[in-house]
């Protein structure tokens, strides 16, 4: 059989996984020593497949001196290209020896403060009990699904509806406004001289403190005026470090209160206009990764189910509505 002239991909030579890594290992330490002790090769042999690759290539990777090498423009070009060429071959390499090993991996998605204090200390356990289910967890604002996103299960705020998405509600969201207790000053903070604090902000909830308060029927004039955050992260640590008064999710500041680092400043917890979600595409529902997550999220909240209500009643907290979950 003839081999197929009209494809020149027929015919191209492409280097060596070798060839690519001493390259990458001698440019990202500039020397092909300190390359050769990382690859467990000679300098030597690190120098030929060096040298052969620029043959190959019909261009020069590095300047050379008696002293030292340095990467020459074309080389700095090619360094970030070959770096993302071998980070790909080693994930599709764990991917596919994953799967041939029966390792299902789970890819979820959560917001960042929302990942750090309620998922993570959930799936406590979870890898130990089920050890054939990988988890790879991602934090992100959003959004969590899209084309360029391969996402198997999302952990969003919101109404719980979403195209597509089947959804399991985890919990309505209520939030309290905290402080360091060196914020108060020995003296209670009351609403109506909110414009004499200051009040910190999450930018994607631009109007929180005006429904916080219009929840407790206070009217308050003039403009809140704080430090905007991206994250209830951010808010908290700003909180914690005597910047002003954070209006928090009570679940997600719950170690602080308990520890006396934070404070409320108004003992008032206020519904937040959406609940928090597990969501997945309708065409993993029968998956068997997600029906194990789904039922592990679900005995996780049935044994806390009542911590909520409860810290809030050892602060003194008062809720808007009678159903607290």
């Amino acid at each position: 059989m003839q081999p197929d002239t009209s494809n020149p991909l027929s015919f191209r030579k492409y280097p060596s996984t070798t060839a690519m890594q001493c390259f990458e290992t001698a440019a990202r330490h500039l020397s092909f020593t300190n390359a050769a002790l990382e690859l467990h090769m000679t300098q030597s042999a690190v120098s030929k497949q060096v040298a052969q690759l620029e043959e190959m290539l019909n261009i020069s990777l590095f300047y050379r001196t008696s002293q030292r090498i340095s990467l020459t423009p074309a080389g700095k070009d090619y360094y970030i290209d070959v770096l993302n060429i071998l980070k790909n071959i080693e994930t599709a390499t764990i991917k596919l020896m994953s799967h041939s090993s029966n390792v299902e991996v789970l890819k979820m998605v959560s917001h960042p403060t929302f990942c750090a204090r309620w998922l993570i200390p959930a799936l406590q356990g979870f890898s130990q009990v089920n050890p054939l289910i990988r988890l790879d967890i991602k934090e992100q604002v959003g959004p969590f699904f899209s084309e360029e996103h391969d996402i198997d299960i999302a952990f969003l705020y919101g109404e719980g509806t979403w195209s597509g998405m089947e959804t399991f509600k985890l919990f309505d969201e209520y939030c309290v406004a905290v402080c360091h207790p060196d914020y108060l000053q020995g003296q209670p903070l009351t609403p109506q001289q909110s414009d004499s604090y200051v009040l910190l902000q999450l930018s994607s909830r631009p109007s929180a403190w005006y429904e916080y308060f219009k929840q407790q029927l206070i009217s308050l004039d003039g403009t809140f005026v704080g430090p905007r955050f991206d994250t209830f992260h951010a808010c908290i640590s700003a909180a914690l470090s005597g910047y002003g008064v954070a209006l928090v999710p009570l679940r997600l500041v719950a170690p602080e209160l308990q520890s006396g680092q934070l404070v409320t400043a108004w003992n008032y917890a206020a519904k937040g206009r959406g609940s928090y979600y597990m969501s997945f595409p309708l065409s993993l529902g029968s998956s068997h990764k997600t029906k194990v997550m789904q039922a592990w999220i679900a005995s996780y909240l049935e044994t806390s189910s009542h911590s909520q209500i409860e810290l809030a009643g050892s602060l003194g907290i008062t809720f808007n509505s009678v159903s607290h979950e």
